[in-house]
């Protein structure tokens, strides 16, 4: 049932532009300031993994690994998407929220458990 709402509020970000997908435009996102959470996917690359997390802790940007990078992309209308960035902090903070419910998740920096 979480995962449903999680879903449901990344499709809404994604409608009203609040997400940011795939790699580049993570990337300038985070490297902005403007990434409110970032979301890998769990069978993202460890290369793409790892730089992602180093990013987030450096920009102090929360980050978490959650689905695979078919859901991800699902989730917001897309084709397979390793990262997704979130920008608004309203539902930034209440995905992650959600988050913490879902044993598949696993935050690194800010909102680790």
């Amino acid at each position: 049932m979480t995962k449903n709402k999680i879903t449901g509020l990344l499709g809404i970000a994604a409608k009203g532009g609040n997400v940011s997908s795939g790699e580049l435009a993570a990337t300038e996102q985070i490297r902005a300031g403007r990434a409110k959470l970032v979301l890998i996917a769990r069978d993202a690359s460890d290369n793409t993994k790892d730089r992602f997390v180093s990013m987030c802790r450096g920009h102090k940007a929360p980050a978490c690994s959650w689905q695979t990078k078919e859901e991800l992309g699902r989730s917001i209308g897309k084709a397979e998407r390793s990262v997704l960035v979130i920008t608004d902090r309203g539902l930034a903070d209440k995905i992650a929220q959600l988050l913490l419910n879902e044993s598949e998740a696993e935050f690194y920096g800010e909102r680790e458990r």
